[in-house]
C-alpha cells in the first residue's frame, strides 16, 4: 500500500504554523477578515472549524486531504446535517475567505462569490425548521444534483416526480439512486409509498421494495412511473412533519 506523503512535504506552511487553525488564522487576519478558527485539539494540522453567526447553521468544517495539497470544506444547517455548501480547493486563502463569509452569516450566493470554489448544493436555509419548507429545499437540492449528472433518465425521473404535486408534498430522498419518499423530514424519516428507479433509456421500475424488490410497474418513461407510484400511495398523507429519532428506544417518526 502506498504511503501518503508527509504533512511536511504536503503543507509546510501550516506545519510552520503549528496547525491548520493557525494557518487559517493568519490568512485571514492579514486579510483583515474578522472570522476565529478553533479547533478541538489544537495542534491539529489536518482540520479547523469556524463557527456562524447564525443559529440555524452549523460549524463550517475544514479539512486537509492526505494525498495532495487540497482542502476540503462543508457548512451544514442545523435542522438535518445537511451540506448546504461545500467545496475543495488549493488555495488556503480562499478557504478563510469562505469562513469569513459563513461566519457573517453572508447569503449562499455571496459566499460563493466570495469563494469561487464553493459549490451550493441547491439546499436553501430554512431558519424556522419548517418541514415543509425543509422538503422543499431538499426538492431543490435533488433537482440540483439530478442536473449534474450524465443520466437523463434519473433528471428525467427526478423533474417528473416533482411536476406531480401529489409526490413533491413528501420529503424526497435517495439510497443508491432510488428515489424515494417520506412524510417526515430528516432525522427521523417515515418511509412511504414505492421506490422509483431509472434503469436505462426508456426504463422505468416501479417497486414496493428497495432496489427493485417486489416490482408494481415497469414503464417506458418518467411520467408513467410517477402516475404508477402516485396509485400506490397510502391515503390519508397530511403535510410533511419534523422527523426526529429516539437515541434510547431506535426509533423515528414525526414530532
Amino acid at each position: 500500500m502506498a504511503k501518503h506523503p508527509a504533512p511536511e512535504v504536503l503543507y509546510p506552511d501550516v506545519v510552520a504554523r503549528g496547525s491548520l487553525r493557525a494557518a487559517l488564522q493568519a490568512l485571514a487576519d492579514e486579510g483583515g477578515l474578522s472570522v476565529p478558527f478553533t479547533a478541538e485539539d489544537p495542534g491539529a494540522l489536518t482540520y479547523a472549524v469556524a463557527e456562524s453567526r447564525l443559529p440555524h447553521r452549523k460549524r463550517l468544517l475544514v479539512n486537509s486531504w492526505v494525498h495532495e495539497r487540497r482542502w476540503s470544506i462543508r457548512g451544514e444547517e442545523t435542522a438535518q446535517g445537511l451540506a448546504l455548501v461545500q467545496g475543495d480547493t488549493d488555495d488556503l486563502a480562499q478557504v478563510a475567505r469562505a469562513a469569513h463569509a459563513w461566519h457573517d452569516g453572508a447569503a449562499l450566493s455571496d459566499i460563493r462569490a466570495a469563494a469561487p470554489f464553493v459549490r451550493l448544493t441547491g439546499r436553501f436555509e430554512v431558519p424556522d425548521h419548517d418541514p415543509v419548507r425543509l422538503a422543499e429545499s431538499e426538492w431543490q437540492h435533488m433537482r440540483a444534483e439530478a442536473g449534474e449528472q450524465n443520466w437523463p433518465a434519473y433528471q428525467a425521473l427526478v423533474e417528473a416526480a416533482y411536476a406531480e404535486p401529489a409526490l413533491r408534498a413528501l420529503y424526497p430522498f435517495t439510497s443508491h439512486w432510488t428515489l424515494r419518499f417520506s412524510a417526515t423530514t430528516r432525522p427521523g424519516l417515515t418511509i412511504t409509498g414505492p421506490c422509483l428507479l431509472a434503469l436505462g433509456v426508456e426504463e422505468y421500475l416501479v417497486s414496493k421494495g428497495f432496489t427493485g424488490a417486489d416490482p408494481l410497474a415497469r414503464t417506458t418513461t418518467a411520467q408513467e412511473a410517477v402516475a404508477a407510484a402516485v396509485r400506490h400511495l397510502p391515503a390519508g398523507l397530511g403535510p410533511v412533519a419534523s422527523g426526529t429519532f429516539d437515541e434510547e428506544n431506535g426509533r423515528t417518526g414525526p414530532q
